[in-house]
């Protein structure tokens, strides 16, 4: 049987026709590599190098030996990567927010791409209310969404204060009725901001309506009005406006996991789990 360490030595020294650059590049020295090739010949029967004074050259069995050297290797190094890696396997319809893939889904999606290369995601983004439809509907596997705090369904991830954000040239006045960046009906954030408003008697008019997050950024960076954000999710040319403009508080926003029970587990759970752990860590390290 060829070993691979020999197949491996006799590359090194076959591709640079140099014992002692083998045997730097392997952190061995010259002797070892001396007799590796001795056995490999001896295991082949045939004579792989010419070596002489005026340096190394590969022998006919020589050649045909790197070529099936380098195949060999690249088969045993595929088997090794393949059994290294976490034994999940599938597909995840996966579902979120978008202001959440616009900050901090990213990173963990990047991370999880790289630890579980074979699992096949399959990500769409939107409208909390609308990612529910389509879970209950059977057609996303996993949602990460926003939802009030008081609703007791699927894994909390992680809790955020709401607040009122604006551009910094924007000037709010309390006796006038508050300028309202928003989502279109039925959103969660809407459905906040208008229940606040009205509960503390604010007066309001909506200045700009947006199908997405972007839209709502576009419209409250161009001065256009103010409009609700979880607190970490706020980017950093916007402020936080509240009791100066007369701006009622706007309480608390859960982030939280509602998975499909009829879907595949295992490669589910995977991406449940690293979402969560992502959240430990942002909180571990002063995020919140």
């Amino acid at each position: 049987m060829l070993e691979p360490e020999l197949l491996r030595s006799y590359v090194f020294v076959a591709e640079a026709l140099s014992f002692s650059s083998a045997g730097r590049q392997l952190g061995v020295s010259q002797p070892t590599i001396s007799q590796r090739i001795r056995r490999l010949e001896k295991q082949t029967g045939r004579q792989l190098l010419d070596r002489d004074t005026h340096g190394v050259t590969l022998t006919e069995s020589g050649e045909a030996m790197l070529s099936y050297a380098r195949r060999i290797l690249s088969a045993i190094d595929e088997a090794h990567a393949y059994f290294a890696e976490p034994h999940v396997r599938g597909r995840i319809r996966f579902g979120s927010a978008d202001d959440l893939a616009l900050t901090h889904l990213p990173g963990i999606l990047r991370e999880f791409r790289r630890n579980y290369p074979s699992v096949n995601l399959e990500v769409t983004i939107g409208q909390s209310g609308a990612l529910l439809r389509q879970l209950n509907t059977g057609r996303l596997d996993l949602i990460y969404v926003r939802q009030d705090p008081d609703v007791s369904q699927g894994k909390v991830v992680r809790r955020e204060q709401f607040v009122w954000g604006a551009h910094r040239t924007l000037h709010i006045k309390a006796t006038e009725p508050l300028p309202l960046v928003t989502y279109q009906p039925s959103s969660h954030s809407r459905g906040v901001a208008l229940r606040a408003l009205e509960a503390a008697h604010r007066r309001w008019t909506i200045t700009c309506t947006a199908r997405d997050i972007t839209g709502i950024l576009a419209g409250v960076r161009a001065g256009l009005g103010a409009s609700v954000f979880p607190l970490s999710m706020m980017p950093p040319d916007l402020v936080v406006v509240g009791e100066a403009a007369a701006l009622p508080e706007l309480g608390n926003v859960d982030f939280v996991l509602l998975e499909n029970q009829a879907s595949a587990r295992e490669p589910l759970t995977a991406l449940s789990t690293a979402i969560t752990q992502s959240a430990v860590t942002m909180q571990g390290a002063g995020t919140t």
